[in-house]
């Protein structure tokens, strides 16, 4: 039995319902074909889709395939100004259509929708539509699309000799078939498709019927069941009610089965735990739904009784969606009638955010203003429309321009202190300038031993959680890389909130100090206009700064696509409206961000001022005579607590001499007896055999010429080293480490192996496992070093206390680690300490010595 999800997207006007009526029909779902212009299409169900001819909602209908297979047919707006709706649908397809208008090919939203494909790894088929009016013959447009989306393009309309050529051109497997047999086995070209190495085209008239009943057969044939799980795993792809108000919750169950009854967990975007059951499962086809008491694997469904869900919220074992590709780019300010309440227009607002979380609602409580994003003016009336029918407020919307965005061009620290009374959290970030378009990325390099890796996640999650607003207008940051480097906790007093605080202010200080750049939105466009229009079509693009690919010629008409700045195109469509008298046609599709080219001006406009920005603070909070004392940003970095990454106060250099053996096991005089009054102050004074040598080495009295000492241990010696703290410690390891910790382990144990062999002593090189579940510990042997993974609730620090006080007795004992607590303790053990600075030193005058053997050998 084989469920699968069919989605169908194009650009608008393609015929993409015509197409998904079509395929209904020829698979019995429908006694009647309907048509958009006639308004009675059975997925166009909304009064608003009926009156535009247009698809605004994302429908779902189910179609025999088979026997005992069924598909769920999913038709996505083509309307560029509803890419959310289609984008967030995505996460719910096994298999995609892309349709394509035979008469006007691809277009720019076209080639956007073939990225978003490709981005979420949706495997897919093209359906080349209206050929029966189009100027151009199928080879011809076969080579337009393998031109502009993808070589793997192939016509299964004819299967002969070249058509398994090219089969075999686009995967090993199927080439391998091809050179033995001359043909490709149907499973092979099936798993082609699903890996997304092979896209089939088929070719028709949807309108007139012709080719949909093969291109149902193609999909048929040419997909496969998806791969069985044991385990509920299922997404949310959108959020609606129904006509009596109930919550419903879009879901595609990709593994395992959903009931009634079922009780789902998840965690709100606010962090907040919730648990609810699930009172009813529907199965909608068109605006009707059958009940259901369990979906299986391949099907979508609406449940009832989940009130906390959101789109992209992932269950069982798969987790939440990527976050959107395509964002709205135009801001609007919404106009209240005098008798609707800001408070009243906020929570209906919110309810739509919900359902399409893209419109990113916002709330000024100073100018007791609302806010929102879109990409269009259709999705504006829309907007409107649906604030006036479910809600009962006409509200009016003001255009406020593009919404802009911030990135940084230099490389700067960010710090951020909370310490109110009885409140601590120390945070550093490393801000970066990234690629355009790569977004926020955040990671750490802070060592655990400084910062627990708790502390550390719950301090990344924060980074995530919150949009971060720039300095200069207030707009969102982007293409930037957070890195925690540094932080610090308070055993008794820090709570989850002082890091979140400390979090926030740290971003903010680093804004602040860096060199800061507005980006603006630009749009990708076709413009179509009579060839007697192209010049001043031309001149007014090249006037608002457009980067123009040469103009294309089809028939009366002129085709100029490029990109330009999203500001000065949003009322540009009017303009070609009138000097073309009508005739004109001006689609465009977000391009990203690009540097502003007026920034000075637009931030003079919005006249942002970031210090009075009270919830975006870049100050910090110090604790001052028993009370909250307020830093401002630029004095913060003299009164923090944490070493700087950038400017780090450096340990000395490694010297052409190594100091005498007695003092880098030991440290100077003044350092081991500061140690030993801290360790005795703590713990109580150390008892030790006066005649052993070992423990008078740093006394400032002379040892009394007539006690005869009694001689160091002989025997071995014994090196500890506690490895993370060094890895950490040495530059050179903790820069692989960013990258990968099992490397930089080994790359610490090669290093050792070398000075083992030349010092002739035993050496154990200790890892922390503490926290690995259910970890035994382990001891294996590498190249002569003896390494160690503690077992599970036992820290490297304790491994190396209870092992140095024990071979302390009888041999001579060194441990190497730049602990301070831990040297302590060493040292109240009997052991010798050795920082990481001094390994290091010691470890590069034995390869020193041993160049210098090598060559006196030769």
């Amino acid at each position: 039995m084989k469920h699968l999800t069919l989605g169908i997207l194009a650009h608008v006007d393609a015929g993409k319902t015509t197409l998904s009526e079509g395929l209904l029909y020829t698979a019995g779902a429908l006694r009647k074909l309907g048509r958009v212009d006639h308004g009675d299409a059975f997925l166009d169900t909304d009064a608003l889709e009926k009156e535009r001819g247009i698809t605004i909602f994302s429908k779902q209908a189910v179609l025999p395939f088979g026997e005992d297979d069924t598909i769920t047919l999913l038709d996505t707006p083509g309307h560029v100004d509803f890419s959310a709706e289609m984008e967030r649908t995505l996460a719910a397809l096994d298999y995609a259509v892309l349709v394509i208008s035979g008469s006007e090919g691809v277009q720019s939203h076209t080639e956007t929708l073939w990225q978003l494909l490709h981005h979420a790894g949706v495997p897919t088929f093209l359906f080349v539509n209206k050929m029966d009016i189009a100027a151009n013959s199928r080879a011809e447009v076969l080579a337009d699309l393998q031109a502009r989306l993808d070589a793997s393009i192939v016509d299964f309309s004819q299967r002969d000799e070249d058509f398994y050529d090219a089969l075999g051109s686009c995967d090993e497997a199927l080439m391998e078939q091809v050179l033995e047999t001359g043909r490709a086995e149907t499973p092979a070209i099936a798993q082609a498709v699903v890996q997304r190495h092979l896209f089939p085209c088929s070719f028709g008239a949807a309108l007139k019927m012709d080719g949909v009943a093969e291109f149902l057969s193609l999909v048929r044939e040419l997909t496969l069941p998806l791969p069985e799980r044991s385990t509920l795993a299922a997404r949310v792809y959108k959020i609606t009610e129904d006509e009596q108000g109930k919550r419903l919750t879009h879901l595609k169950v990709a593994g395992g089965t959903l009931r009634v009854r079922d009780t789902l967990t998840g965690t709100t975007p606010d962090g907040t735990a919730w648990e609810e059951k699930i009172s009813q499962l529907r199965i909608y086809s068109g605006a009707k739904f059958v009940p259901a008491d369990e979906v299986c694997a391949g099907q979508v469904c609406a449940a009832v009784g989940l009130s906390q869900t959101y789109a992209g919220e992932g269950f069982g074992s798969l987790a939440d969606a990527a976050p959107p590709v395509l964002e709205p780019i135009l801001r609007y300010a919404v106009v209240l009638p005098s008798d609707v309440q800001v408070h009243t227009a906020l929570m209906a607002l919110r309810k739509l955010e919900q359902e399409d979380p893209q419109l990113h609602v916002s709330f000024s409580s100073q100018l007791q203003e609302i806010h929102v994003l879109l990409m269009g003016e259709i999705q504006l009336a829309v907007l409107q429309h649906t604030l006036a029918e479910r809600f009962g407020i006409h509200a009016e919307f003001a255009a406020g321009g593009v919404a802009y965005k911030e990135t940084i061009a230099n490389k700067v620290e960010g710090m951020g202190h909370y310490e109110p009374l009885r409140h601590y959290a120390e945070v550093r970030l490393l801000l970066e300038p990234g690629k355009p378009g790569s977004g926020l990325h955040f990671s750490s390099v802070c060592r655990e031993d400084a910062l627990d890796r708790n502390w550390q996640r719950l301090i990344l999650t924060h980074l995530q959680e919150k949009t971060h607003l720039g300095v200069l207008t207030g707009s969102p940051i982007t293409d930037m890389k957070i890195t925690l480097t540094a932080g610090r906790a308070h055993k008794k007093h820090t709570e989850g909130g002082d890091f979140r605080q400390a979090t926030y202010r740290a971003v903010r200080q680093g804004l602040m100090q860096a060199e800061s750049i507005l980006l603006e939105p630009w749009y990708s466009f076709r413009l179509e206009v009579p060839t007697a229009n192209v010049g001043k079509a031309l001149t007014d693009l090249q006037m608002k700064g457009a980067k123009l690919d040469s103009p294309q010629n089809s028939g009366e008409f002129s085709i100029i696509e490029g990109k330009a700045p999203a500001a000065v195109m949003m009322t540009y469509r009017t303009t070609v409206m009138e000097y073309t008298r009508g005739r004109g046609r001006l689609t465009c599709t977000p391009a990203g961000f690009a540097p502003c080219a007026d920034a000075e001006s637009v931030i003079a406009r919005i006249g942002y001022q970031p210090e009075a920005d009270l919830d975006n603070s870049p100050d910090s909070i110090f604790c001052s005579h028993g009370s909250g004392d307020l830093v401002k940003w630029d004095e913060v970095a003299a009164r923090m607590h944490t070493e700087s990454y950038l400017h780090p106060v450096h340990e000395p250099e490694v010297r052409q001499a190594v100091r005498p053996v007695r003092e880098a096991y030991t440290g100077s005089a003044a350092q081991d007896k500061e140690l030993m009054e801290i360790f005795e102050r703590t713990y109580g004074a150390v008892k030790r055999d006066r005649r052993d040598e070992r423990h008078n080495l740093h006394t400032e009295k002379a040892a009394s010429p007539k006690t005869k000492p009694v001689p160091i241990h002989t025997g071995p010696e014994y090196l500890l080293v506690d490895g993370y703290n060094i890895i950490f410690a040495w530059d050179e390891l903790n820069k692989i480490a960013a990258e990968n910790l099992d490397a930089a382990r080994a790359q610490l144990i090669h290093i050792l192996a070398n000075y083992r062999g030349w010092k002739q002593c035993r050496l154990i090189v200790v890892f922390d496992a503490y926290r690995v579940k259910g970890g035994t510990g382990s001891s294996t042997e590498e190249s002569g070093i003896s390494v160690i993974y503690t077992k599970e609730a036992e820290t490297a620090d304790t491994y190396i206390e209870r092992v140095s006080h024990e071979l302390a007795k009888d041999y001579r004992v060194k441990v190497a680690t730049s602990d301070g607590t831990e040297q302590i303790i060493i040292l109240g053990n009997g052991a010798y300490r050795m920082s990481a600075a001094e390994l290091r030193m010691e470890v590069a005058e034995a390869e020193r010595e041993i160049g210098e053997f090598m060559r006196g050998a030769h």
